[in-house]
């Protein structure tokens, strides 16, 4: 009788046993890079607008 850890709810399903044979080891740390890049370009868009929105309301007021 052979002994092997049963993970989880590894034990509970009926559907054939999967095995990974490839696995890209980059995958998450590209996934976390891109939305880290996302998340600073939209910042950096919004930054913008708030910029642009300040100079329409106070830039007559200061060339005045």
């Amino acid at each position: 009788m052979s002994q092997r850890n049963i993970i989880g709810s590894e034990a509970f399903t009926r559907g054939p046993m999967i095995l990974v044979r490839q696995y890209r080891a980059g995958g998450a740390r590209r996934r976390r890079a891109r939305t880290a890049a996302a998340f600073i370009a939209g910042a950096t868009a919004m930054l913008l607008a708030g910029l642009v929105g300040a100079a329409v309301v106070y830039g007559p007021g200061l060339a005045g």
